[in-house]
């Protein structure tokens, strides 16, 4: 099948060998919106987009890896004018709050509503999330892509039954996305191939992390690592997603 421009990244995700493929394209997706936010593009300086990240904010990992990334000035610019839009929001919230001892119907009624108006406020500020968000619908085309691929590309088939499985996170989000995006045959060729393929792999994974240990042990010290060497962040990958071992991710700058 011929190669689509938006069929690029996930090929190369899944040509790379890594432990999941998605993972590969959750960072490169992740370093490219930090790219966007506070690289040389200079965004944060554009009113439109602050008023965006103003309005989202970040999560905490997120304003980790912004710290990370560096670029003082634009890190500074986005957290002045969030700050005045947070200020303003606790202002508003703050002035329509009134504590006291309720009923055990106003209870009820507050815990339809979400419970207390600060709480809820503040939970709602936790789980908004500038980059979070644009990862979201990136990563929704990027199943949509999978499950076309794995329709119509017999290629793309074999190479994911060959490769070595996704991280339990992601694999997860594919049976999730499986039950909409495939037809009952569909379906039935995608848990035949994924489910060995993840038990094949999760043993591989145990057996290296096993072999590490041993290694350990003043018999082996002669013996060959195998493929051990780096187990523990391959090992720690396939059961939460992400990269243990990446150093920060900082601008180019």
């Amino acid at each position: 099948m011929k190669e689509q421009l938006y069929t690029i990244p996930l090929n190369d995700a899944v040509n790379a060998g890594d432990e999941c493929p998605f993972c590969f394209i959750e960072r490169s997706i992740e370093q490219d919106l930090l790219d966007f936010v506070l690289g040389s593009s200079s965004s944060y300086m554009e009113a439109d987009i602050r008023e965006m990240t103003d309005k989202a904010g970040f999560c905490r990992d997120h304003f980790k890896k912004m710290f990370d990334y560096g670029n003082t000035l634009g890190n500074a610019w986005i957290l002045k004018t969030h700050y005045q839009r947070m200020i303003g929001e606790m202002h508003k919230t703050f002035s329509g709050f009134r504590p006291g001892k309720p009923s055990l119907k106003d209870k009820f009624k507050k815990a339809e509503a979400g419970g207390n108006a600060i709480s809820s406020w503040v939970r709602e500020k936790e789980a908004s999330c500038y980059i979070c968000s644009h990862y979201r619908d990136t990563y929704e085309r990027y199943l949509d892509t999978f499950f076309y691929l794995w329709k119509q590309d017999d290629s793309f088939r074999e190479k994911i039954k060959n490769g070595k499985g996704f991280c339990l996170s992601h694999f997860g989000d594919l049976c999730q996305a499986a039950d909409t995006r495939l037809s009952g045959r569909d379906q039935e060729d995608f848990y035949a191939t994924l489910l060995p393929l993840m038990e094949q792999n999760m043993n591989r994974l145990a057996e290296d992390v096993s072999w590490m240990v041993e290694k350990f042990d003043y018999r082996n010290k002669d013996a060959d690592w195998k493929n051990s060497r780096d187990a523990i962040q391959r090992g720690m990958q396939k059961l939460k997603g992400g990269y243990p071992a990446d150093a920060p991710y900082k601008t180019s700058k």
